[in-house]
């Protein structure tokens, strides 16, 4: 008797799981679909989706195409929440990890330089006083400028073009942007939500532009 409940303890358990993925394996799918739209919104007049598959039930790939000395050999990877394993998933929410797609690309000249920008939020906390004059807190507010890590035993102390132009594009948050001289020689990452906005999606593509033609300015 305990080995009948026990198998069917696990068999019931593993039907749960095999639900559960199959559910969440679907709602990865969908979602996908809409950034699919997403993406194809933000290259439209610019460039097209040439194919796409899955990597897993959380990644997606797409192969894209622009026009000449654009972007060569350009792919966008969407990283999705590990919904259908729910371990994975319980770790990424504990982490609060964002979904996120990735743009890589060659560019038109390769870059003869490794540079890595990390986007970072600041926030101000207060002192925890209260001013005498009104009831408003006391807060410090600090505005630090970019900070550069190198290996280089020179360096220019004015800013690169690449960071003058990633500082420029308000409208869409890159969390990384990567140069380098061996393929992918280009690559950007944000938040996949912020390309459901049609007007943020609109002007995905002539950031990523910007930015990379930073590159070609650093060379000259």
């Amino acid at each position: 008797m305990v080995g009948r409940l026990l198998f069917i303890d696990v068999v019931a358990s593993v039907a749960v799981l095999a639900l559960w993925y199959f559910v969440f394996s679907h709602y990865n799918r969908k979602k996908g679909a809409a950034a699919l739209c997403w993406v194809q919104t933000a290259c439209a007049g610019k460039g097209r989706i040439l194919e796409s598959h899955w990597v897993g039930s959380s990644r997606l790939q797409a192969r894209l195409h622009f026009p000449a000395h654009w972007f060569e050999n350009a792919r966008v990877t969407m990283h999705f929440h590990p919904r259908p394993l729910p371990v994975h998933w319980l770790v990424s929410c504990w982490h609060k990890q964002d979904e996120t797609l990735t743009f890589e690309a060659d560019l038109d000249g390769s870059p003869s330089f490794y540079l890595e920008v990390m986007r970072h939020r600041w926030c101000a906390h207060n002192r925890g006083t209260v001013s005498r004059k009104s009831d408003d807190r006391e807060w410090d507010v600090y505005e630090p400028g970019p900070v550069i890590l190198t290996t280089r035993t020179h360096w220019k102390q004015d800013p690169s073009a690449e960071l003058n132009a990633l500082m420029s594009s308000r409208r869409q948050e890159f969390l990384k942007v990567h140069f380098r001289p061996e393929s992918p020689q280009f690559s950007a990452t944000v938040r996949l939500e912020s390309l459901s906005d049609p007007n943020a999606a609109a002007e995905f593509v002539s950031a990523l532009r910007e930015i990379a033609a930073g590159a070609s300015t650093h060379r000259q």
